[in-house]
């Protein structure tokens, strides 16, 4: 048995969390944690290319043709065939099964780009949303996935201050930061307990 944390990523769109982890890892600043592999259902995206150029295994799963449920039994397939004791979603595009989520019950991390509970769902329109109420203050959250979309036990939650001229852009920006920071912190969290 190793005693290395084995991680999955699970991503759809461009992966720019997953390029800190990488370089995490490749730095040595994130120890004992071996990222097996980046698995997607979206084979075009950058996430995996960026993955396959830090020379990172990649995994792309067709849900064509496939319910939630089997495609989900899939992913839970490969995870247990390779060891994977931590999934994180990051810009993973899909909605998680009961099958996925019970298998890897409080192993399955998700980042969103608000301070939940506000602004669950779909984080493209997050930060528009947050400028168009005329928010003081957004950030982001790092929690355990449950059935209930974004509303699984919050495990880090920072907040970023929303500046005048923000823009959706800008304020994206130093989300992103600072979701690249707790998903850093939530992996070494995990490593540790």
């Amino acid at each position: 048995m190793s005693n290395k944390l084995n991680i999955a990523i699970f991503a759809s769109t461009k992966g720019t969390d997953l390029q800190a982890i990488i370089d995490a890892i490749k730095s040595g600043k994130l120890t004992d944690v071996d990222l097996k592999f980046v698995l997607s259902n979206n084979k075009d995206c950058y996430a995996m290319e960026r993955a396959r150029e830090a020379g990172f295994n990649t995994i792309f799963l067709d849900p064509k043709g496939l319910s939630r449920q089997e495609f989900d039994e899939k992913c839970s397939k490969v995870c247990r065939q390779r060891q994977i004791d931590l999934i994180i979603l990051i810009g993973y595009m899909r909605i998680i099964t009961k099958v996925l989520i019970d298998a890897y019950k409080n192993r399955i991390m998700n980042i969103h780009p608000s301070l939940l509970p506000k602004y669950p769902g779909m984080d493209l329109d997050v930060h528009r949303e947050v400028l168009k109420n005329k928010e003081k203050e957004t950030g982001c959250t790092l929690h355990f996935v449950t059935e209930d979309l974004d509303a699984g036990p919050i495990i880090i939650q920072e907040k970023v201050p929303v500046k005048e001229g923000d823009t959706p852009e800008s304020l994206k920006e130093r989300v992103q930061a600072k979701e690249k920071e707790v998903i850093i912190q939530g992996i070494e969290m995990f490593r540790d307990k």
